[in-house]
């Protein structure tokens, strides 16, 4: 049981996801969009916590860009220690968008990678066929790319349960339950009935929109879950009272974390955890230190 790797005071990871496809500074001028800018933030994000982070690409008027993901991921290596870099697959309006966060160079860590469709504002329904989460997910697997496998749904887990059987991930499985919005309406019974139905041996991650981001995480901390914050996700750090930045969301979840007696997992040991290859050390003839 979830609740059972609590009290093991198993590690938490925080995943942040500074800035997304959708909203820009037009509603909250914090928010990043530009490379320089997002490796910023996130390298302030690593400093209190973060092991992960989500990454989106923008072009300079702010709007979603996946070919803009090498810039970004090349800024976040120069600005940041260690943290796991995570290209988005998601959101993208064909296939050739959505493979461009795998083709990095060199390729990130993990991406995401959506269970399915869902439905945007009125007009939009971002569309994902089981052959493109196939075409996806072999090739990930042949990168040695860790899926963070995206359950905006319950219906969802079925697929997340059949690339598991099929042996298209690797063990063990991570899951990103999404709450809120015009996804899983967000509610902790929602949340209970989620965990109970994934996959036995999975990590699972809680990502919930807008207000509902500090309650559901907070219950994710007590579940043995792991978390995602960040201004994709949520733009306000409490009612009526706009983020800062990412930063300051990062840290709030820290304290909750450390409040409710769990520590904090770094990069490393969120690789151990999530069954990933170490990342390699440099040495002198690489351009860094000596392995020594």
């Amino acid at each position: 049981m979830p609740y059972d790797d609590y009290h093991r005071q198993k590690k938490v990871i925080i995943t942040v996801a500074t800035t997304g496809a959708i909203h820009g500074k037009d509603v909250n001028p914090n928010l990043p969009e530009q490379p320089e800018e997002i490796a910023q933030q996130v390298a302030a994000c690593e400093e209190v916590g973060a092991s992960i982070a989500h990454v989106h690409g923008r072009n300079e008027h702010g709007e979603n860009d996946a070919s803009r993901l090498q810039e970004v991921n090349d800024a976040i290596r120069e600005a940041c220690d260690d943290i796991i870099i995570q290209n988005t697959t998601g959101g993208q309006a064909g296939y050739e968008r959505r493979v461009a966060g795998i083709r990095t160079d060199p390729p990130p860590e993990m991406a995401s990678l959506d269970m399915g469709p869902f439905k945007r504002d009125k007009h939009i329904i971002t569309n994902h066929t089981r052959n493109n989460i196939e075409r996806l997910a072999v090739e990930m697997q042949a990168k040695g790319i860790k899926p963070e496998m995206e359950v905006f749904n319950s219906g969802q887990l079925a697929e997340v349960r059949r690339l598991v059987d099929e042996g298209l991930v690797e063990e063990p499985p991570y899951i990103n339950l999404i709450f809120g919005g015009s996804f899983t309406p967000a509610n902790p019974r929602n949340l209970l009935t989620m965990v109970d139905n994934i996959p036995d041996g999975a990590e699972f991650n809680v990502l919930a929109v807008g207000p509902h981001q500090l309650p559901l995480t907070t219950m994710a901390v007590l579940l043995g879950g792991h978390v995602r914050v960040g201004m994709e996700d949520n733009l306000y750090y409490r009612r009526g009272e706009k983020a800062k930045s990412n930063q300051q969301l990062v840290k709030r979840t820290a304290e909750i974390i450390e409040h409710l007696d769990r520590d904090i997992a770094t990069a490393d040991e969120a690789r151990e955890m999530l069954g990933m290859a170490q990342k390699p050390v440099e040495t002198a003839a690489d351009g860094g230190q000596d392995a020594n």
